[in-house]
């Protein structure tokens, strides 16, 4: 029989809604919000404006692409945390509301595990299934972490950022330089016409695979600073070699920590999740080091990379095979649940 499950993610700027049938992606529709570009980063008070302007259509066109009728759903998942409160309460209460309304059940997600647990998402025939157990590095704008993964829902925490995330780290850099909004991406592509070993950036000493970038975001300001003091056009004359240089110190500075992970467990399953997996650098710092290391390596595709409501449906579906139903009473978390990772 199959199962059909409705995902909402709305935990920051992205409205996302999707439809999945068991493990297979029928649609996965997102709403972006050009608000923010004009300053330069997310404001909270207008991404949750934005996501209720956006959230019933984006679940109106889902439905149509998935060509499927409401009623044929068996139940809603959306992402109770970590996220933004405002843009939090918009999609949980949007998926309340839609799973009493239509006699359904109500799932909630932890947003870091549906990261994690899009690798199971199955719209390509030849779809590469990470084996258990595996070990996952979750980067994004807000989190940087390496998760050893032994089930669906059983996850372990092996090291994270103390400080600042790495996703935080390449748009802080972007922002520097006066790249628009968002500059991760931006600084990515101008990285690929520059020189990664044009300037030298100090990478943090931590123990065990924790990871710290603060110290590296501070330098990176003072090193543009002082340049600027004796040209002015520092920036603009070497743009590709800085954007290149700092891509690959923060990508080193992940894959370091990576390895000795996999090292450590012996674990050759090895994979990466999270909006900064999008990072053209980190995505070939990977296959790099599984042809070095003899690892199997996964790879999200790029639509379920950032962040996107069929990894959200994904982990609904594997807690609705398992019964595991929500409250209507569960109130929404900002920072990393408990109760998961």
């Amino acid at each position: 029989m199959n199962t059909f499950i409705l995902g909402i993610e709305s935990s920051c700027d992205d409205t996302s809604a999707a439809i999945l049938c068991n493990t297979r992606v029928l649609a996965n529709i997102i709403a972006n919000q050009d608000v923010h570009k004009k300053y330069g980063g997310v404001v909270p008070e207008l991404a949750s404006r934005a996501h209720q302007q956006n959230i019933i259509p984006v679940v109106d066109i889902a439905l149509k692409e998935a060509k499927i009728n409401k009623n044929q759903l068996h139940a809603v998942a959306y992402t109770r945390g970590p996220g933004l409160l405002g843009s939090l309460l918009v999609g949980s209460s949007f998926a309340k509301a839609f799973a009493l309304a239509s006699g359904i059940k109500l799932i909630e997600v932890d947003h870091m595990e549906a990261h994690i647990l899009a690798h199971f998402l199955t719209d390509d025939k030849d779809k590469n299934i990470p084996e258990f157990p595996f070990l996952c590095l979750t980067v994004s704008g807000g989190h940087t972490q390496i998760v050893k993964v032994d089930a669906h829902f059983e996850m372990e925490i092996l090291g994270k950022t103390i400080d600042d995330a790495a996703g935080e780290t390449f748009d802080k850099a972007a922002k520097i330089m006066g790249l628009p909004y968002p500059g991760g991406p931006v600084l990515d592509q101008l990285a690929k016409d520059g020189n990664p070993e044009a300037f030298h950036f100090p990478e943090p000493k931590m123990s065990n695979f924790d990871y710290s970038f603060s110290g590296l975001k501070t330098s990176i300001l003072y090193f543009l600073r002082d340049h600027l003091k004796t040209d002015k056009d520092f920036i603009e004359k070497n743009k590709a070699d800085l954007c290149a240089s700092i891509q690959k110190t923060i990508v080193s500075i992940l894959m370091k920590k990576l390895v000795l992970a996999a090292q450590s467990t012996g674990i050759k399953h090895i994979a990466i999740a999270g909006g900064v997996s999008a990072n053209s650098g980190l995505r070939a710092a990977m296959l790099s080091a599984g042809e070095k290391h003899s690892w199997h390596v996964y790879i999200p595709k790029l639509d379920y990379s950032t962040d996107n409501a069929a990894m959200i449906a994904i982990a609904g579906y594997f807690k609705y095979m398992k019964n595991e139903i929500a409250s209507q009473k569960l109130t929404p978390y900002t920072r990393q649940s408990n109760k998961t990772l």
